[in-house]
C-alpha cells in the first residue's frame, strides 16, 4: 500500500483540533489498508515511562510504542489518555493513533545510562503493542532485542496475534533475561466479541497464539478480564472460557470484573445503550455515579463461580485483587527455557 504523508509545515484544513499538542509530530499518514485510521508519527523524547510509587501496579516501568488503539474495545481503560491531546476518548482513541517511530533508539540510550537498575519493564499495560499497526511499523522486534541486550527483564500483555511473528526472537531473548508472555481474552462469544471489541482478533485466533507461545516454551498467563456482568459471567460461559484456555496450553489465569473509570464510562455506556439497553439499569446499579469498580459483593460472587472452575480445569489462577503490590513482587522464576515472572495486570 502507498502511504500518504501530511508534512508538518503544510496547511491541512481537515486537521483535528489538538494535533498541535502532539510533541515531536513528524507527519500524519493514512492508507486504504486501515480505512478511517490516521497514524500520527512522532519523534519521542523518552521510551521508558515511570509508574508512580503510589500505584498499585506490580512494576515500576512501562513502554508504550503506541497511543490509541485500533482494537476499539468499548471498555478500554486507556481511553482517557487521549484527552491529554485534546482528542476524545471515543472515536479518536480508536482512529487517531500516535506512533513513536524512534522508540527503540531512545530506549537503547536510556538503558545504557549508568543509573538504570535493570528493573522489570512491562509492555501492553496501556495500549496494545501488537495492535494491527505493528504489522506496518515493526517497532517491537527492536524493542525486544534492546531490552534483552541490556539485561532488562520484561513482560508483554497483548490481545494481538501478531506476537507470533516475534516468538523466535522472544525465545532467544528469554535465554538472556526473564520474559513473561500474557494474553488478554475477555470475550469468548464471537457475536459479543465483534460488538464490544470490533478491532481484535477472535478468541479462537488468540487461543491459537497462546498455543504457539506455550509450544515455544513459555508459561503463558491468560487474563480473563474484564468479566462483563450479565454478559459473560454465567457458569456455562466461564466454564467454556476456562476449558478453552486450558486446552490452548496456558498455565495461569487472572480474572477480574469490569472496571469503568471516568474516562471510559461514557463510551461504554453508549455502547451498552445501543447493544443491550435492557442492561443499562443493572450497570448503573453496579457502577453508580463515579464508581469505577464493581462492588465487593459482586466480586466475591464472581470469585465463588470462577475458583471451582479453575480447579476443575487444572489451572493456576487468581483474582486481580490478589496480585502482589510492587513492594512485595516476587523475583523472576526461571523455567526450562523461557523465563516466567509474575504477570502484569491487564489495563486495556
Amino acid at each position: 500500500m502507498r502511504w500518504r504523508g501530511q508534512q508538518i509545515g503544510e496547511v491541512d484544513t481537515n486537521a483535528l483540533p489538538g494535533l498541535e499538542r502532539i510533541d515531536g509530530l513528524v507527519r500524519s499518514v493514512t492508507t486504504p489498508e486501515f480505512a478511517g485510521i490516521t497514524f500520527h508519527e512522532v519523534v519521542s523524547r523518552s521510551a521508558l515511562n515511570h509508574v508512580p510509587g503510589a500505584s498499585a501496579m506490580p512494576f515500576a516501568w512501562t513502554i508504550n510504542p503506541y497511543r490509541g488503539c485500533t482494537h476499539a474495545c468499548a471498555y478500554c481503560f486507556a481511553r482517557g489518555t487521549h484527552e491529554y491531546l485534546d482528542l476524545d476518548g471515543g472515536h479518536d482513541f480508536d482512529s487517531q493513533i500516535i506512533v513513536k517511530t524512534n522508540v527503540a533508539e531512545v530506549l537503547r540510550r536510556e538503558l545504557a545510562a549508568t543509573s538504570w537498575q535493570h528493573e522489570h519493564v512491562a509492555l501492553g499495560t496501556n495500549t496494545d503493542p501488537y495492535q494491527r499497526a505493528e504489522g506496518r511499523y515493526r517497532l517491537m522486534p527492536e524493542i525486544i532485542s534492546t531490552l534483552a541486550a541490556s539485561g532488562t527483564p520484561f513482560s508483554i500483555l497483548t490481545k494481538g496475534t501478531l506476537i507470533r511473528r516475534d516468538l523466535p526472537l522472544l525465545h532467544a531473548a528469554a535465554e538472556e533475561v526473564p520474559v513473561d508472555l500474557s494474553f488478554s481474552i475477555a470475550v469468548f462469544d464471537d457475536a459479543l466479541q465483534r460488538s464490544i471489541e470490533p478491532g481484535t482478533p477472535t478468541a479462537a485466533a488468540r487461543l491459537d497464539a497462546v498455543r504457539a507461545a506455550a509450544d515455544a516454551g513459555f508459561a503463558v498467563t491468560v487474563f480473563l478480564m474484564p468479566v462483563l456482568p450479565h454478559l459473560a459471567d454465567s457458569v456455562p460461559a466461564l466454564d467454556d472460557a476456562l476449558g478453552r484456555i486450558k486446552a490452548a496450553g496456558a498455565r495461569r489465569v487472572i480474572y477480574g470484573a469490569l472496571h469503568l473509570r471516568p474516562g471510559v464510562k461514557p463510551w461504554f455506556m453508549q455502547w451498552l445503550e445501543r447493544q443491550h439497553p435492557e442492561l443499562v439499569s443493572s450497570y448503573l446499579g453496579l457502577y453508580p455515579g463515579q464508581s469505577a469498580v464493581a462492588p465487593k459483593g459482586y466480586r466475591t460472587w464472581l470469585a465463588k463461580r470462577v475458583r471451582p472452575l479453575l480447579r476443575v480445569h487444572g489451572l493456576d489462577g487468581s483474582d486481580e485483587d490478589e496480585l502482589p503490590m510492587r513492594a512485595s513482587r516476587p523475583g523472576p522464576v526461571r523455567t526450562t527455557g523461557p523465563a516466567s515472572t509474575t504477570a502484569a495486570p491487564a489495563l486495556f
